[in-house]
């Protein structure tokens, strides 16, 4: 467990500075109150690719003698890391090529080739595209750029935390995401050698937490699935050669289910006007977890590369578990008018109407009852349920279902 040194770590901050842009601390005046505690927010979604994977990549390639740069780079990924090694092999001026599932979304693909990738498309799923990028590094003779499992990666990976603890010093906790490790293991294990009483705590998905599995098995496993939105952290095996320094420098792991993340989705643009992927939020959405009342906590924000289709639905599914969206059914009468009562009672307490539907055959008799579904935009759980004692009272059987926009 030599590789990842002070001196690397020291050597990697001045290096990636060439790449990375300032991710200054943001004071986060919402969760603070929420916490009891300072919570700053470190904004590694605002880097040129929109994630802390350059750090790793950038350094990685760095450490490669010239001839394996010339030889050309290669790894496998649908996300942050594709972008990560294009960008960082570009300013390298090396070729770089990178194999992603077929079932990867047009503009992560359109992203990394603009950088300057060769894009592979092969296999449904990530462990098919890695199979077929080692078999193309030893055909090509390609160097392979790990995502996660290896030293110097990892030590890229943890200037982040080099820059914390110089911005705020004094910090207690540091958050970070976890998927295959390396994030973690490089910050963990830095913390530790600067400042060994800050706690570092690793967040993985609930539904891939396989550090989680490791660490309680003491060695390394692989989950027979996994099941979340954080798709960037979806990973069944944790790196096998970092996981050491995870083992010795985690103080703790926490999961987090994914509708904390959906929560955690929303305050983060309503309060801090960012966008943040579901796996860069796996930090803040820890908090709920975690009693560091009257202690000063860093959450790492990994990155920001979310697209529209998964933003609008994660958006969606936020209102609806806030209760800022609902659907009631009521039946009443089909009978002229019967309509616009029904309208009237909510309107009287604000309520907005965002859809109608209108069964006329939820009863054989339909001039004694027919059904109406509203789905309706309200400002909260007090105020949905003024809409529905409002419509009790006008004597109507309101039946909260399903909500579907």
């Amino acid at each position: 467990m030599a590789e990842l040194t002070l001196e690397s770590f020291e050597r990697a901050c001045e290096i990636v500075k060439e790449v990375t842009l300032p991710t200054d601390l943001i004071y986060s005046d919402s969760y603070s109150e929420q916490t009891g505690a300072k919570v700053y927010l470190k904004p590694e979604n605002m880097q040129r690719t929109g994630a802390y994977k350059v750090r790793g990549a950038y350094y990685k390639i760095s450490t490669l003698p010239e001839e394996k740069r010339k030889s050309g780079l290669i790894t496998a990924s649908a996300g942050n890391h594709a972008q990560g090694v294009a960008y960082a092999a570009s300013r390298f001026k090396a070729k770089a090529v990178i194999v992603m599932p077929t079932t990867t979304p047009l503009i992560k693909v359109n992203r990394t080739k603009a950088l300057g990738a060769e894009v592979v498309l092969h296999g449904d799923v990530f462990d098919e595209a890695s199979e077929y990028a080692h078999k193309l590094a030893e055909e090509k003779g390609y160097t392979y750029i790990p995502p996660f499992d290896d030293p110097a990666v990892a030590t890229g990976q943890g200037t982040i935390a080099m820059e914390i603890i110089k911005e705020l010093p004094l910090v207690d906790y540091i958050l970070v995401p976890v998927g295959g490790g390396g994030l973690a293991a490089g910050v963990s294990t830095l913390v530790k050698l600067l400042r060994p009483d800050c706690k570092v705590i690793g967040v993985e998905p609930e539904g891939a937490a396989c550090l989680t599995a490791s660490l309680k098995a003491g060695k390394v496993v692989t989950l027979p699935a996994v099941s979340t939105i954080a798709d960037g952290t979806a990973v069944k095996t944790p790196g096998s050669i970092i996981f050491p320094y995870l083992q010795k420098n985690l103080d703790s792991v926490i999961t987090v289910p994914d509708e904390d993340l959906i929560e955690a989705f929303l305050d983060m643009v309503e309060n801090h006007k960012m966008i943040v992927e579901n796996s860069g939020l796996l930090s803040v959405a820890a908090l709920k977890q975690l009693d560091c009342r009257g202690k000063k906590v860093a959450c790492v924000l990994s990155g920001g590369n979310m697209d529209v289709i998964t933003m609008s639905s994660v958006i969606q599914q936020g209102l609806i578990h806030r209760n800022r969206i609902f659907t009631v059914s009521v039946l009443l009468p089909d009978k002229p008018g019967e309509l616009q009562k029904v309208a009237g009672v909510i309107a009287a307490v604000n309520g907005n109407v965002i859809k109608l539907e209108h069964n006329q055959f939820v009863s054989v008799n339909r001039s004694a009852a027919v059904e109406l579904r509203i789905t309706l935009e309200a400002f909260g759980t007090e105020h949905k349920q003024q809409i529905l004692t409002a419509l009790e009272k006008n004597g109507y059987t309101p039946r909260v279902v399903r909500t579907v926009i």
